[in-house]
């Protein structure tokens, strides 16, 4: 058996992390803060989520973010 690492995101989907973070700050918000495309252009989770699947520094730009507002 192996042991997982404190890791704040464990059992977190990338769809609950992005479905909060559009709760808390809306699309406009979300784009001011992570310049993506998905973000700006027509934006819905569907989409959203398939950019930020295929591209990691994506993915680890809305996860710091999703932390650091946890945090404050």
């Amino acid at each position: 058996m192996t042991t997982t690492p404190n890791n704040p995101l464990h059992g977190v989907t990338l769809e609950a992390i992005l479905t909060d973070l559009v709760a808390k700050l809306g699309w406009d918000g979300l784009a001011k803060r992570i310049d993506i495309r998905c973000f700006k252009s027509d934006p819905s989770i569907k989409s959203s989520l398939t950019f930020l699947r295929r591209t990691p520094w994506a993915r680890e730009k809305v996860e710091a973010l999703y932390l650091q507002l946890r945090k404050g």
